[in-house]
This record gives structure tokens, C-alpha cells and sequence, in this order.
């Protein structure tokens, strides 16, 4: 009887330490596991923007990290139509954030969007001077008059292409003395003393408050750019690209928008 207590008080430590060893090596394998699965609170994301975005997505950008601490925000500013060459050609980014709907499509023939964009703003062009307008500039046709250096968008960014389409409905054909690859070296063109006029968005002669004459006109009604905003398939952040996309889309987002002089789409 002793001989077979003694049997059995071994098979029941035997069995206890088994469990015991099975129930740290699952903890171990979970610790281990949770270890390797990368933090979606934390992380570098990558945002390729429209240039004409510089001032307001700066801002978004900064507003993001400190809702978002050990978070940073890496944004690449250039014209849509180069940032969508660059992702189509092998660059990796997170978002991607267009100054229309043409490149936005372009990347998604790609096959490289991870769900469908969504259009979170809209931003039309005028046209700017020197500081007093000293050529008398009036109207969209006043641009092509003699004697007026004007530069554009080269095409197909978006603001060039704004600018093909109002040339096609006015019959109204400009002679550039230079085309460039992102708005903002188009603005820089009169803001420098190089240029007399030029086609920027709204958003853009209002950033140059000061430093240049900003002059409507009726016809840039027909030639409103919108502006959509995805997530990338090879975002290596999903959850915080997507949350990134959240933010310009909300509140938060279309209010400093709304200050830089975008409206909605």
C-alpha cells in the first residue's frame, strides 16, 4: 500500500511540473510572439502630398504626432504627378494625398491602393502679380497679352492641367515663358522678381499674402481640382495610415484646411 502511495504522489508532481513547464512555455511562446508583432501606436509613417498641401498637412502633420506620441511623420512634398510616378516606380510610402482625381488614378491602376481614396478637399486657381499689379492685369485673357511673362503647371500636374482645361474652354492659349514641376516653384517665379504672373490655387497666393496681388477670375469655376487622400497597399503602418487619413478627413483636418483657404470637395 505505502509502495503504491508513493507512485502515485510521483505521477501527480510529474504531472503537475509538466503543466507547469507547458503553462511558461505558452507564456513564453505568447510573450515572444507579442514581441515580435510590430506596435501599431508607434512608428515612422511616410506621407507623399500634393506640394500645394505644404502648409496645411505641415500643420496636420504636427497635430498628428502630438495626438500620437513616438509617433513621427515623414511628408514629401512634390507635384502629384511626380509623387505618383515615384510610387508606380517602386517608391514606398503610406499615404498618398493627390492635387486630383487623375493621379490618385493612376496609382490605383497601379494596383497599389489598399482601399478606395477619399476626396477631402477642393482648390481653385487664380491668378498673381507683382505686389500693385503693375502690368494692369484684369482677366484670364490679359495673360496672353504681349509683354506679360506668365508662368504655369507644367502638364500633368494638377495645376497645369487646371490650366489646359480653362485655356480650352476660353480659346484663350498662353505662351509661357517657363512651365515647372509643382506649383509652388510657379508662385516662387513671381515672388522672386522672374516672372510678371502666374497660375497658383487660392490656397497658394493666400500663403504669399504680402508678397504678391491675387486676382479672381470667373473662369478657374470651371476648372476645380479635388483632392483625394489613401491609404497605400505596402504601407508598412496600416493602422496609423489609416488613422492618418481619419484625422485629414475629420474635424481636426478640415479645419486647418479650411484656414489655409481649401474648401470642401
Amino acid at each position: 500500500m505505502r509502495r503504491i502511495g508513493v507512485l502515485a504522489g510521483l505521477i501527480s508532481t510529474t504531472l503537475v511540473g509538466g503543466l507547469l513547464a507547458g503553462t511558461a512555455a505558452c507564456s513564453s511562446n505568447s510573450h515572444s510572439s507579442s514581441l515580435s508583432q510590430p506596435s501599431q501606436t508607434s512608428g515612422s509613417l511616410v506621407v507623399f502630398a500634393a506640394a500645394s498641401l505644404k502648409s496645411a498637412f505641415t500643420q496636420i502633420s504636427s497635430q498628428f504626432k502630438a495626438d500620437n506620441p513616438g509617433v513621427s511623420v515623414d511628408v514629401e512634398f512634390a507635384g502629384s504627378s511626380e509623387l505618383a510616378t515615384q510610387l508606380t516606380q517602386g517608391a514606398n510610402a503610406d499615404v498618398f494625398a493627390s492635387a486630383d482625381i487623375a493621379q490618385m488614378d493612376t496609382v490605383a491602376k497601379a494596383g497599389l491602393l489598399a482601399s478606395t481614396p477619399t476626396s477631402f478637399a477642393s482648390n481653385t486657381l487664380v491668378i498673381v502679380t507683382a505686389v500693385g499689379n503693375p502690368k494692369m492685369i484684369g482677366s484670364f485673357a490679359d495673360l496672353a497679352k504681349p509683354g506679360v511673362n506668365v508662368v504655369v503647371c507644367q502638364r500633368p500636374v494638377p495645376c497645369g492641367s487646371a490650366t489646359q482645361r480653362i485655356e480650352d474652354a476660353t480659346r484663350v492659349h498662353l505662351n509661357p515663358v517657363s512651365e515647372e514641376l509643382n506649383v509652388i516653384d510657379v508662385l516662387n517665379k513671381v515672388t522672386t522678381g522672374q516672372a510678371d504672373a502666374a497660375l497658383v490655387y487660392v490656397t497658394d497666393a493666400r500663403s504669399a499674402a504680402g508678397k504678391v496681388t491675387t486676382i479672381n477670375f470667373p473662369e478657374a469655376a470651371g476648372a476645380v481640382n479635388v483632392y483625394p487622400i489613401a491609404v497605400l497597399k505596402k504601407a508598412s503602418v496600416p493602422t496609423l495610415a489609416k488613422k492618418f487619413q481619419t484625422m485629414v478627413t475629420g474635424e481636426a483636418g478640415q479645419q486647418i484646411l479650411a484656414q489655409s483657404g481649401f474648401v470642401k470637395p
